[in-house]
């Protein structure tokens, strides 16, 4: 019967609509407390307890009962009661006392000191007692719970004994309606190893989890370590791919200090997780140089790096941003974003072409721009080998306006998104990229506006990237396609490309080719096992692999960096400098034309042939002996 009576409050507690309803149970609580309190105190004291006394034991009630709700006893779960909730039942018994004291005497009664002592600590035992047996109860309840659902639940393995696992071992218990028990606890402290944590056993190190996956027959593995160092992260997240069992992962370190960690932010293990980087550490100072009270546009805002670069920039304080992009849909998405995130930014969408000269001197003029990051490329590098001239178009006369414009309305600085494509170049975008990066090396040299290109190799999760595209396969049940056994790339995650972008650009002084440092090679088919373990899956068993062969202008291998151009250290040892190589400006520019002429006729049979006049390190992957 009591169960019955606590999962029927719990029902209430967990209820947000009838969060009013909740507090008044609890009041309701509190308030006979008081009274009964008040009243066992006259008799244990030997006073006169007649209706009398009545008029006291109401006043004391109240005005406990409103020191209660100005201490906010109320908007904490029960559920979740701590030692804050103690701290603040002492707190709001406490101070109501006086109150208390003088209201009683202004009504013509006298109470010895004795008296408010005892019953003050009668009250606050009372009330503390009651939150101790209702979370007792309801441990016993949710034990029962699991113990009824456990032959068709999950069995779960915690890692991390800390702070975060407490939380969703907890969140665990509360919800047994998602059919998940928590079987045993791993944590590389051996002091807590023979432990236990609500219940659950400690048993035994990461080193073990192999072990205890096995013997346990665990289902799934949740990592719950927030502050980790990124390569011991990885270390334990590949023990625990090599189980078959579903790995999820908490948020990072700021949702735990927010308290924010539930089974609702629980999240697949992703490939990133996987790098093993530190994370990148931005110099603020430099930030608020160059973004703070700025005007800043991005072209390209919507696209996956464009809009990240929107993120970051917006948490720097612009003093106007400006977002422009072709596809509506994507630069509608950022904004409502933004708008719900970041609602004191200024901020402006314009859906605009980087091809149409005029609009986009429009908008230069319009806005001032002080800071222009240059996103906006064509950039699947299968689709436009079969479309060269619309990649020239957008990537290297979309660049050329765009850079144009800036030098004309004087814009402090000018960063391009380049690419690892752009060195040594096999493909039509590679080719066109490094034109662009050539394009505002020559432009820089007679402008007072600060022109400079960074380059990355390929981000995770942007669009056309291959891990939404593996992920898709999985979930489809296979086969994931891969072009090459051997083929390799240079990965990075998006916020911290993002992140290096802007580090760069507050070094730049002109003319630079700032190069990222991408960390090692990763080869395509390691990151397509990687993620098909990930999901619970064990590769070429129950999801294939099939091996396609390289597309068109891929290379097996991709470098960050041309041999002429040399390397320079700054002072982040994630971003380097190439040496300019010089351009011959005139030739140039008569190239250039040539080539607008060209890609503006729609003659796509003859953009290979003056391409490699313009870029000589361009050499068709067919070519290559």
């Amino acid at each position: 019967m009591v169960l019955r009576i606590m999962q029927k409050i719990d029902e209430i507690s967990n209820d947000a609509d009838k969060c009013k309803m909740r507090q008044v149970i609890l009041a309701c609580f509190d308030f006979m407390i008081c009274v009964c309190s008040f009243i066992f105190t006259l008799n244990l004291l030997d006073m006169n307890t007649s209706s009398y006394y009545l008029i006291p034991v109401f006043i004391y009630a109240i005005i406990n009962e409103i020191a209660i709700f100005k201490f906010r006893c109320y908007d904490s779960l029960w559920k979740c009661g701590g030692e804050k909730e103690v701290a603040s039942i002492f707190l709001a018994c406490f101070v109501a006392f006086i109150p208390a004291y003088i209201s009683i005497r202004l009504a013509g009664f006298k109470f010895s000191a004795v008296f408010y002592i005892f019953n003050l600590a009668m009250v606050i035992t009372a009330m503390i007692f009651l939150r101790v047996v209702y979370r007792t109860m309801r441990r016993v309840l949710m034990q029962i719970n699991l113990i009824q659902n456990a032959s068709n639940s999950k069995k779960v393995l915690i890692v991390g004994a800390g702070r975060a696992g407490n939380m969703i071992l907890r969140e665990l218990f509360e919800n047994p309606e998602l059919k998940k028990v928590p079987v045993g606890v791993v944590d590389d402290d051996r002091n807590k190893i023979g432990k236990q944590v609500f219940g659950v056993p400690v048993l035994g190190t990461t080193e073990d989890i192999s072990n205890i996956v096995q013997d346990k027959a665990i289902d799934e593995i949740i990592f719950c370590i927030a502050n980790i160092n990124p390569i011991r992260k990885k270390e334990i997240i590949n023990i625990c791919k090599n189980t078959k069992c579903k790995v999820k992962t908490i948020p990072g370190i700021y949702e735990i200090i927010d308290e924010k960690v539930n089974l609702t932010k629980l999240r697949d293990i992703q490939i990133e997780d996987l790098l093993g980087r530190e994370p990148v550490k931005m110099n603020l100072s430099d930030m608020d140089k160059i973004i703070k009270n700025k005007t800043v546009m991005v072209t390209g805002g919507g696209g996956s790096i464009g809009s990240e670069l929107c993120r970051q920039i917006a948490k720097y304080e612009p003093r106007k941003l400006i977002i422009v992009d072709i596809y509506e849909n994507n630069a509608y998405e950022i904004q409502q974003e933004l708008v719900r995130q970041r609602p004191e930014l200024d901020l402006d969408v314009m859906i605009a072409s980087v091809r149409d000269e005029e609009k986009m001197d429009s908008l230069f003029e319009i806005y001032k721009p002080e800071v222009v990051f240059h996103a906006a490329a064509h950039k699947h590098v299968p689709l436009m080998e079969y479309s060269p001239c619309e990649a020239i178009k957008n990537n290297v006369f979309g660049t050329l306006n765009v850079a144009k414009i800036a030098d004309k309305y004087k814009v402090k600085k000018f960063v391009l998104i380049s690419t690892d494509k752009a060195v040594n170049p096999t493909n039509i975008m590679g080719a066109t990229k490094r034109c662009c990066e050539m394009i505002i090396q020559n432009i820089n040299k007679k402008s007072e506006t600060e022109f400079v290109a960074v380059r990355f190799g390929n981000v995770l999760g942007s669009n056309g990237s291959v891990v939404p595209l593996f992920k898709k396969q999985i979930a489809e049940g296979g086969p994931v396609t891969v072009t090459h056994r051997e083929v390799t790339r240079f990965f990075m995650t998006i916020p911290e490309a993002v992140s290096l972008v802007l580090q760069a650009s507050a070094m730049a002084q002109g003319g630079e080719i700032f190069v990222l440092d991408m960390g090692e090679p990763v080869r395509i088919v390691d990151l397509a096992e990687n993620l098909i373990k990930l999901s619970g899956y064990e590769p070429y068993v129950d999801i294939p692999i099939k091996f396609t062969g390289l597309r068109p202008g891929e290379k097996l291998y991709e470098e960050v960096l041309m041999e002429e151009e040399g390397l320079r250290r700054t002072s982040n040892n994630k971003i380097k400098i190439g040496k300019p190589i010089d351009i011959d400006e005139k030739e140039f520019v008569k190239e250039l034309n040539i080539l607008k002429r060209v890609a503006f006729n729609n003659q796509d049979e003859k953009v290979d042939l003056i391409m490699k006049s313009i870029v000589p390190t361009y050499v068709r992957r067919e070519e290559v002996v």
